[in-house]
Parts: structure tokens; C-alpha cells; sequence
């Protein structure tokens, strides 16, 4: 077994302050795989030290120069591809293939930032076009400073590049504290850390839970920014905490996204992209369409593609070719899945498929995979996001109709519209209340789009040149001709 005692901090891994441990699970044996420090505020403290200190130097690099060290990123991830999928598969519970996606796109994104930092050279000191005689004014872009970067459990890799990689492009370092419940595959990014020689405290990586570490860090008056992705409730306490200081936040927080079927819908393709939305990585995704819209006119064509396709998932063990679909990543999470599943059958929802329809894995955190029809607006499993393989569907009368049940929810962070028209699904996306929206397909993510939501989704865009510029400060410099 694994023992996580140590930090890497300014350059080197050193033993870590805290004397609690965290036990590491493989959700499909149920094993303990490895043990990891908690961590404690003076971690915290020495890794805010090391990475103001190394600031001055990374800040003073060229876009360029910060991008060579993106590229020697990208280049080591895509080394250890086939090792980081077996790793992120051991600890996360998801089917291999779905783990490569998370390579790719990972190294897609520090690509896509040494990109960025190259065209950044080109912004700065651009003049400003205006009407004042002999006045001069021109844009520079200095970086917000300390970035403090809190990333969650069900996917690993990526979400740390969506937020390391612009970060460090724009000339911030890093306090980067994975979380606790898959802390193995983000050990890679310290590794190669010292592999491609990045200056020392520049990146800075933390094990610890939220007591331990998280709290400590949302409340260094050291951190310039805050980057956050994880539920709501977490999410406003970091807030909160960052606003001793009025310091800078973006965060990334719940969904609980429709998927919109019209009439002129082909059923059987309609059900291939529901799937994807929904039951990719066991539901454990922010943007999972769990909301299904159907026209009534289709409905029951729509449950019954459904009903095949999900009796059709394998599930097993994340590492087999074969599998579909893994165990939850915790029984933590299983639990709380399961408590929704408890609420539907007080709320007597109607399941089209559930766990009485297949056999579950005699180990790991596996639940069936469900559909339920017919689902009153009102229903907590309809409001709120469970964030497990549970799907939700109710038929509508017409277009208008769904539109506004989409757009009646909490959240706004993403949505799929399926016709058979494109035009026409591009007409109803531009009504839809969210930041993401996919038509006739999978839920595609680029690093040149953005990735945020409307509401309660969060604050700020990740991933394009907004995702840049949330770690930039704009300058201008004013004076005579």
C-alpha cells in the first residue's frame, strides 16, 4: 500500500505537517489502496512561501518561454498515457476508454495554453484606439498572481489542466490541492514538475481534504486567486472565505442539464446521445444531461431505444476491455445516490429501468443504471443534482413547452437539443439558459470553447481565452503622444 506522507513543495517532495491520514479506496475491490496525509495549515504556509517567492521569476518570463514548459507537459502526460489511464481507472472507477478521453483532453488543454502564452506576447502593449489628441494609451496584462486551485474527484487530470495550464500560462504559480478521494493520478504532475525542470514553486501540490488543507488555503491572505470546481456548498464557502480580502474566485459548481428531443427526432440516434449524456462516467459529470424532455409524439419510441441500450451496459471492472460502465468512485457518493433512489420510491417515480431490472457486480460501488418517465417538476430527483447514472424524463406537448422546463432550473451550466433539423436545434440552443450547449451529438469539449454556466453553476469561464484571462490583470498605461 501507498503511503501519501509527503508534499511537494518549492521543487521537492517534504514531509508533511499533518498527522492525520486519508485512506485511498480502489472502488471496484473496495480496497485500500494507499494511505494519504490530511495535511495541515503550516503545508499550506510553506507552499504559499515557496510560490510567492518563485512569482517574481515565472512572472517575468516571456509567454513563449512559460509555453515550452506547457508543451513539456503535455509531452510527459501523453509518455505515461497508457499508466495514468490504468491509474486514474484504479482509483476514479471508470471504464479504461472513458480514462483515455481524460488523457487526451488533458493534453489537449496544456497544448492549447502554450498557445495561448505564445499569443500573449503579442497582446501586451497593443495600442488602444481612441479620439483624444496627443494621448497615448496601451494594454498590458500582468498575471493575478498566487493561484490557490481546488479540483474534484471525478476527473482526474483534466480538471487540474483546465485550470493549471492557463494559470500558468498567464505567469501565476500554483498551490494546487487535488482531491483527496483520487489523489494518485494528479501525483504525475509533480513528477513531471521535475522532469521538464519547471523553476522551482512555481507549481506546489497539496494532499489533504478540506479540513486539513482546503480551509487553510481559502483563508491565506498569500492566495491572489481562487479556482474552485466542486459542489455548491463547498463552492460558497470558498467565497465566502475569499471575500476577506476581495479576492479574485471562479468557480465551477452543479448542473442539472435537460437534453431536449423533438418530434422530428430519429428515436434511435436521440437514445445513442441521451446515453452519452448521461451514464458517461457512471452520471458523476456537472454537465450530465439528467434532465430527458421528449416530445410526447416520440416518448415511448425514445423509453423503449432506452431500455435496450441500458440493459445492454456491461458492468465490471474499469480495467476490463470489455466493461462500460465502472462502480462509483466512493461509497460515499453510492450512498448518497442511493438516498436519492429511496426519495424516488417515496415519491412513487416510475422506473423504466432500475435495480430490480439487472444483477449488480457482488463487489464495488455499482448501482443500476436508471431511467425514470414521467418525473412531476416538482420531484427532488428532478430539481437537484444526484450526480450518479440516474435519469429523469417527462414527455412535452411542444417546442415552447420544453424551452421553458429547460430553462426552469437552479442551475445553467449545460444542455443538448436533438432534431432533425439543424437549424432548428441551433434556434432552440440560442433560448436555452447555459454555457455549453451540444446539438445532434455527444457532449464535445474543446479547449478553444468555453466551459462555466449560467445561475448557480458558477462565476467566471474556464478552457478558451477566457479561461486565460481569469489568471490575467489588465493594465493600461495612459500619457502623452
Amino acid at each position: 500500500m501507498q503511503q501519501l506522507d509527503h508534499q511537494f513543495i518549492d521543487g521537492r517532495w517534504v514531509p508533511s505537517q499533518g498527522r492525520r491520514r486519508l485512506a485511498v479506496t480502489n472502488p471496484y475491490t473496495e480496497e485500500t489502496i494507499a494511505e494519504v496525509t490530511a495535511g495541515d495549515a503550516a503545508d499550506v504556509e510553506a507552499a504559499v512561501a515557496a510560490a510567492r517567492h518563485a512569482l517574481p521569476g515565472w512572472r517575468a518570463l516571456s509567454g513563449a518561454d512559460r509555453a515550452i514548459y506547457l508543451n513539456g507537459f503535455a509531452a510527459a502526460l501523453s509518455e505515461r498515457r497508457k499508466e495514468l489511464m490504468r491509474l486514474s481507472s484504479t482509483n476514479n472507477g471508470k471504464a479504461l476508454a472513458e480514462a483515455g478521453i481524460d488523457l487526451d483532453d488533458a493534453i489537449a488543454c496544456y497544448r492549447y495554453y502554450a498557445e495561448q502564452a505564445r499569443a500573449l506576447d503579442e497582446r501586451q502593449g497593443q495600442r488602444v484606439e481612441h479620439d483624444m489628441t496627443g494621448v497615448e494609451a496601451r494594454r498590458y496584462f500582468d498575471s493575478a498572481g498566487v493561484a490557490g486551485l481546488i479540483t474534484p474527484w471525478n476527473f482526474p487530470l483534466v480538471t487540474s489542466a483546465w485550470k493549471l495550464a492557463p494559470a500558468l500560462a498567464a505567469g501565476c504559480t500554483v498551490v494546487l490541492k487535488p482531491s483527496e478521494v483520487t489523489p494518485l493520478p494528479e501525483q504525475a504532475l509533480a513528477d513531471i514538475a521535475s522532469d521538464i525542470a519547471l523553476p522551482d514553486g512555481v507549481l506546489n501540490l497539496l494532499h489533504g481534504d478540506g479540513e486539513g488543507i482546503g480551509a487553510a488555503m481559502t483563508a491565506h491572505s498569500g492566495i491572489d486567486k481562487f479556482s474552485f470546481t466542486g459542489s455548491n456548498a463547498v463552492g460558497e464557502n470558498v467565497m465566502r472565505a475569499a471575500s476577506q480580502g476581495s479576492r479574485n474566485v471562479s468557480l465551477e459548481l452543479g448542473g442539472k442539464s435537460p437534453i431536449l428531443v423533438m418530434e422530428d427526432s430519429d428515436p434511435q440516434r436521440a437514445a445513442d446521445w441521451i446515453m452519452a449524456g448521461i451514464y458517461f462516467n457512471m452520471g458523476q459529470v456537472c454537465s450530465a444531461t439528467s434532465r430527458l424532455l421528449v416530445h410526447r409524439a416520440i416518448a415511448d419510441d425514445v423509453y423503449d431505444a432506452l431500455a435496450t441500450r441500458i440493459d445492454a451496459i456491461n458492468l465490471g471492472d474499469p480495467l476490463a476491455e470489455t466493461t462500460d460502465m465502472g462502480p462509483l468512485t466512493s461509497s460515499r457518493q453510492r450512498d448518497t445516490v442511493k438516498g436519492y433512489l429511496e426519495i424516488a420510491r417515496q415519491e412513487g417515480l416510475t422506473a423504466v429501468r432500475d435495480d430490480r431490472h439487472r444483477q449488480l457486480p457482488k463487489q464495488g460501488y455499482f448501482l443500476a443504471p436508471t431511467l425514470f418517465r414521467d418525473v412531476p417538476t416538482s420531484s427532488r430527483l428532478w430539481r437537484e443534482e444526484v450526480f450518479g447514472p440516474v435519469l429523469c424524463a417527462r414527455s412535452v406537448n411542444d417546442e415552447a413547452e420544453a424551452i421553458a422546463l429547460a430553462n426552469d432550473s437552479d442551475f445553467g451550466l449545460a444542455a443538448t437539443v436533438v432534431s432533425g433539423d439543424n437549424e432548428r436545434a441551433k434556434r432552440i440552443g440560442r433560448q436555452l439558459q447555459a454555457g455549453s450547449i451540444w446539438f445532434n451529438g455527444e457532449q464535445v469539449v474543446l479547449p478553444q470553447t468555453s466551459w462555466g454556466g449560467f445561475k448557480r453553476s458558477g462565476i467566471g469561464r474556464e478552457l478558451g481565452p477566457w479561461g486565460l484571462d481569469a489568471y490575467l490583470e489588465v493594465k493600461h498605461l495612459i500619457g502623452p503622444q
